[in-house]
């Protein structure tokens, strides 16, 4: 998911093929099992890409029978293995380094010297939700060890991607990405924290590696994750693709695993209509953010 744990099922569709028929009643079925196991809603546009994707991977494994595979998928460790790859099959994990610059000039120009001005005296805890193939986290990475080396005194940080793709975050772990997408990352960053791989690849430099990490996590499962005291949580491009009121339950719970101070960021545009007391509006034309307020500070300052 897009960033990606709920991530859109994705618009290119691919060559059809197979005799699979899914009826009503079988697309339904599935509509409600995603969105049960993932928290994706699949409007009745996107049957054709669901419809494709099965059939391909039921030709892959030789099956014929779409209710038989889906039944097999939900059983045992083997049916496990088969759902993380149905998942990672069906959602997006189209992203970029330094995908909206806006956000992470807010990081750098705001949260980071708030929280040296708070003392630092805990270290700097960071999540990026829906990370994907892991292009988000080092490009939060790349910016957190680049402000902190200009400081007189350094500070520890440490930053947590999470996706429920376990193929997408196992590229993030390598940390290995195509030449080609080194334009997308600025040249003091790419001269500090990139290093040749091969003729075709390059790799993200250990120490920057040493201060990230990668986890399985579905959203739904969000309020089991034990990350509290959060500096920032950075959830871009993933809460859009679920339903309004369980947009909002996701984004309460979120807010209170943030330190007073901490910042919740999210994609221009992804929430509307939504407010809660614990959080503050960060004021910025180009980014969507909320500051966790101070213990005791007024109840207020909504926009």
């Amino acid at each position: 998911m897009g960033g990606d744990e709920a991530k859109a099922l994705n618009s290119s569709v691919p060559p059809a093929g197979g005799g699979v028929v899914m009826d009503e009643h079988e697309f339904q079925r599935w509509v409600d099992l995603l969105e049960k196991r993932t928290g994706v809603v699949v409007p009745p546009s996107r049957r054709l890409f669901l419809e494709t994707n099965l059939r391909m991977r039921l030709q892959e494994l030789g099956y014929r029978n779409l209710a038989r595979y889906r039944d097999e998928c939900l059983v045992g460790p083997k049916g496990a293995k088969e759902w993380a790859v149905l998942v990672d099959r069906l959602t997006v994990h189209e992203t970029r380094f330094f995908r909206h610059p806006p956000s992470l000039d807010l990081v750098r120009d705001q949260l980071l010297p708030a929280y040296l001005e708070q003392g630092a005296s805990e270290a700097f805890h960071a999540w990026s939700i829906g990370c994907a193939t892991g292009e988000e986290v080092y490009s939060l990475a790349m910016v957190i060890d680049e402000f902190t080396s200009r400081q007189e005194q350094s500070f520890y940080f440490g930053i947590t991607g999470s996706d429920v793709s376990p193929p997408a975050l196992a590229v993030g772990r390598q940390g290995i990405y195509a030449s080609s997408r080194l334009k997308e990352i600025p040249e003091k960053y790419r001269q500090e924290y990139c290093e040749r791989f091969d003729d075709n690849h390059f790799r993200v430099a250990d120490r920057l590696k040493r201060r990230v990490g990668f986890a399985v996590l579905n959203l739904l499962d969000v309020q089991r994750q034990p990350m509290t005291r959060l500096d920032l949580i950075y959830c871009q491009n993933v809460l859009i693709y679920f339903p309004r009121v369980r947009r909002h339950e996701l984004l309460n719970h979120l807010v209170t695993c943030l330190k007073p101070g901490g910042c919740l960021i999210l994609g221009a545009g992804e929430v509307t209509l939504w407010s809660n007391p614990l959080v503050q509006r960060v004021s910025s034309q180009r980014t969507l953010a909320f500051r966790r307020k101070a213990q005791g500070e007024e109840l207020g300052g909504q926009e």
